[in-house]
């Protein structure tokens, strides 16, 4: 397996269209809430792609080289998983012509934009589900499902009884991926987004299929259009198998680690087991092609996991940059914008500056512009060298063609004296080292070190050699 050449050097945004920016309010339905107002599961807040054109600036300032892109297809949801047509663009966010113009800007910028496949089922609307609701069993589709059996109950309250739906609910009717003509029509959708300029695809639920030949006959179609096209599944579990068929996974487990450790919810050594672990499962070029998220839409957001609490915040965002893998941002984290679970976790992106956490998001800037800096942090080994359960602090290596980064971190409520013997690494009595993330700098005396953090803090260190 070869992993796409760009995917080492990426920052992922992630963006849910419909709470972005509302760059059209033209293709608005009637009922458009508010902007501000609270999302909930059905209602429409205007965003759109020419809303994310619009704001291409503030992605560049940012300083990300790569967008995921929740569903754009036509779906009667503002999330738009229950796909409709998956050849068209949701007129409510615009047409086909808004999204070649956001690749061509994307491709421009050196951007890179993935969409969202939703291939393990359809909504009740999809041409063929329809068709075996207005036919029953003498549709020409009824295999394109799984049916129990007829009429069809796909309206009523409840869950599905009579077909097999994602988790149950009716609006999301579960393809039966083993009918040639179903397995051919994905690829054929696959097919035409790629040719349309997109830069790969994030796979939902992909352990919903499974079927390893669905699986191996999409990655290579997808090489066989595009060798550098990126492919990311959406494996909430450590399952190495799907390294097959995916460049990388979302790396849930990581995210449950950092924010487990900053939130008191399990001790230091299960955190650096954890990290130590998801490192060494999968092989060496899967780990740094992994999608690095701290929270998606799925999840609540990073500010409200931790309480608000921006020193821990800012310690997470520095764990994901200095972990190897790729890190992803939900819109609107950067800006500490707050959302417990779905919707809450879906609000529209604050556009009134001063309702910006500014020094959270100079951090992030900061983190996106080392990475840049230093290709030792995007392609060095991670070492684990020291942590102290009782201090709760730790300390992580990168390496890489000879040179060192040294991450330290204080996960206690106090500040703590960190004492490094500089012997183990290729520091040199009387060298010069400094704190990347911070304005000071050190001289190693006597192969010591002795570094004060402050609490829930972290310092990253290499030489000025470097």
């Amino acid at each position: 397996m070869t992993v796409p050449s760009w995917i080492y050097d990426a920052v992922f945004y992630q963006i849910f269209p419909d709470r972005f920016y509302n760059g059209n309010p033209s293709n608005d339905p009637p009922n458009r809430k508010d902007w501000d107002s609270d999302p909930t599961f059905t209602g429409y807040h205007g965003g759109d792609l020419r809303g994310i054109i619009n704001k291409f600036d503030y992605l560049l300032d940012l300083g990300i080289n790569a967008i995921y892109l929740n569903p754009i297809f036509l779906s009667p949801s503002p999330h738009r998983y229950n796909t409709t047509d998956y050849f068209k663009i949701d007129m409510l966010i615009g047409e086909k012509k808004d999204f070649l113009e956001l690749v061509e800007i994307a491709h421009q910028n050196n951007v890179k934009i993935i969409l969202d496949g939703v291939f393990n089922h359809s909504g009740r609307g999809f041409f063929a589900f329809a068709d075996i609701l207005e036919n029953g069993p003498e549709s020409p589709y009824v295999n394109w499902y799984h049916i129990k059996k007829f009429p069809l109950d796909a309206y009523t309250d409840g869950k599905a009884e009579n077909y097999f739906a994602w988790f149950g609910f009716k609006s999301l009717p579960k393809f039966n991926i083993s009918n040639p003509d179903v397995c051919e029509y994905i690829m054929k959708i696959i097919h035409y987004w790629l040719d349309l300029g997109a830069d790969g695809w994030r796979l939902d639920v992909p352990n919903e299929i499974d079927d390893d030949g669905f699986w191996s006959k999409s990655r290579s179609l997808v090489k066989s259009i595009n060798q550098e096209a990126y492919l990311v599944g959406e494996i909430w579990q450590p399952i190495p198998k799907w390294t097959k068929y995916f460049d990388g996974l979302m790396n849930y487990p990581f995210r449950d680690a950092v924010i487990g450790i900053l939130n008191g919810e399990i001790e230091l050594k299960q955190f650096m087991e954890t990290l130590e672990y998801l490192t060494s499962l999968y092989p060496k070029e899967n780990v740094f092609a992994m999608y690095l998220p701290l929270g998606s839409h799925d999840t609540k957001r990073l500010f409200t996991k931790l309480g608000g609490d921006v020193r821990r915040i800012k310690l997470a965002f520095l764990i994901q940059f200095v972990f190897p893998g790729i890190p992803a941002i939900y819109y609107g984290d950067e800006i500490g914008m707050s959302g417990g679970k779905d919707p809450e976790n879906r609000a529209t992106f604050r556009w009134n500056e001063n309702e910006w956490n500014n020094d959270l998001r100079d951090w992030v800037k900061l983190l996106i512009q080392i990475r840049k800096k230093y290709e030792i942090i995007r392609r060095g080994k991670l070492s684990i060298i020291k942590f102290d359960e009782r201090e709760k602090t730790c300390l992580f290596k990168r390496e890489y063609k000879g040179q060192e980064v040294i991450l330290i971190c204080n996960f206690m409520e106090k500040k703590m004296l960190f004492e490094i013997d500089t012997a183990q690494f290729r520091w040199k009595q009387g060298e010069k080292i400094r704190n990347i993330v911070g304005n000071e700098s050190f001289i190693i005396d006597k192969n010591k070190l002795s570094i004060e953090l402050m609490p829930f803090t972290g310092k990253l260190f290499t030489s000025l050699r470097e």
